[in-house]
C-alpha cells in the first residue's frame, strides 16, 4: 500500500515540476500582499507567473492580478477557467469547484519599477538609521 502512495505522489510531483512559476492562492492561509510580493519575485525569476485558485479564492487571484497590472508590473497573457471535480470533506460526495488560472508576464519597465521601489525602501531605512 505504501508503494502505491509513493507512486501516486511522484506522479503528482512530476506533473507539477514544470510549473515552477505557479502560485496556488488560498484566501484563508496567507494575506493578500504575501501573494502580490511572491508573484513579483516569481516574475523576476521566470519572467512570468501563473496564479491559480479554486472556488471562493478566485476573487483573491483576480485582485492580485489587478494590483500587479495597475502598478504597471504585469500584463495578462492568458486566462483559463474550468471546473474541477473534488470530494466534499464531510461526506466524501463529489462536488464541482470553479477554477481560474491567470498567466501574467512582465511589462517592459518591470525591472525599472522594481529597482525604484527597492531604492525607495532602502532610502527610508537609511533615514531611520541616520
Amino acid at each position: 500500500m505504501e508503494e502505491i502512495t509513493q507512486g501516486v505522489n511522484s506522479i503528482n510531483l512530476a506533473a507539477d515540476s514544470h510549473k515552477k512559476n505557479r502560485i496556488q492562492v488560498s484566501n484563508t492561509k496567507k494575506p493578500l500582499f504575501f501573494y502580490v510580493n511572491l508573484a513579483k519575485r516569481y516574475m523576476q525569476q521566470h519572467n512570468e507567473v501563473e496564479l491559480s485558485a479554486l472556488g471562493m479564492a478566485i476573487a483573491t487571484v483576480v485582485t492580485i492580478a489587478e494590483i500587479l497590472k495597475n502598478n504597471g508590473l504585469a500584463v495578462e497573457k492568458k486566462i483559463t477557467t474550468s471546473t474541477v471535480d473534488m470530494k466534499e470533506d464531510t461526506r466524501g460526495r463529489p462536488v464541482q469547484k470553479a477554477k481560474i488560472e491567470i498567466l501574467l508576464g512582465k511589462t517592459e519597465n518591470f525591472d525599472e519599477l522594481m529597482a525604484a521601489s527597492a531604492e525607495e525602501r532602502d532610502g527610508v531605512d537609511g533615514e531611520a538609521q541616520g
